[in-house]
């Protein structure tokens, strides 16, 4: 019982027409449960379809250029006065716990030396 390849392809075009018959019928269902769910909890546009944060991110410069007292974070197109040159030149160092004392250990310890 083998088929002919025109009845295959009358197959084929009867299975695509009910295949999207059936994706009409199911879509506009979801659709329509969406709509009922957003009525009912009044859910935004922006809950819904969350296209990153509202907020840009400020990142911290990683390098100053010391004669103009301009920063760049390191992403992107480096600037004119840092492209071609060494990074290293140009990093701000930031100071933590493990490179000396805070403001306030020192004020402590400044009033500890007057007594």
């Amino acid at each position: 019982m083998t088929q002919t390849l025109k009845e295959l392809e009358a197959s084929l075009a009867a299975l695509d027409a009910k295949i999207t018959s059936a994706r009409k019928a199911e879509s506009a269902e979801a659709l329509n449960k969406i709509h009922e769910l957003v009525g009912q909890f009044g859910f935004t546009v922006q809950q819904l379809f969350p296209i990153g944060s509202s907020e840009k991110k400020k990142r911290e410069p990683k390098y100053r250029d010391a004669d103009s007292g301009a920063t760049w974070t390191g992403i992107g197109k480096p600037p004119s006065w840092i492209a071609g040159k060494n990074r290293e030149d140009f990093e701000i160092v930031q100071r933590s716990q493990s490179q000396g004392p805070f403001l306030a250990e020192m004020a402590a310890a400044a009033g500890r030396n007057r007594a």
